[in-house]
């Protein structure tokens, strides 16, 4: 690809009469194959071009999935805090009910059929 693309680098450079014409003669090429080259290279830089923009979108797309993984876990987090404040306040009505009946908290709660020692 590299002689092709500088054989139509060359031909694009031609500026004056004949001068595509004594490039190719001195290549040894037809006019048939330089305008085959050209299609080629053309080709060959879509082709670079596609996937160059593919690599694009998927790092778009991977951004985009890291973003929503950000906000799932950030909507996870919110939801355990609120969980979390929910059972601390429990804990502290369990602690205001313990010392109105006079319970001591410290102590383990028996099963039926376990005796204190």
């Amino acid at each position: 690809m590299a002689y092709k693309r500088r054989i139509v680098a060359e031909a694009n450079a031609c500026e004056g009469t004949g001068d595509i014409g004594a490039l190719l003669r001195r290549e040894g090429l037809y006019y048939s194959t330089l305008s085959k080259f050209r299609e080629q290279v053309a080709r060959h830089d879509a082709e670079i071009a596609d996937s160059t923009r593919a690599r694009k979108r998927s790092d778009c797309t991977m951004r985009h999935e890291t973003y929503e993984e950000y906000a799932r876990l950030k909507r996870e987090n919110s939801s355990l805090k609120h969980k979390l404040a929910q059972a601390e306040a429990v804990i502290e009505v369990q602690k205001k009910v313990s010392e109105l009946l006079g319970i001591a908290l410290g102590s383990p709660i028996l099963g039926p059929g376990e005796d204190d020692q």
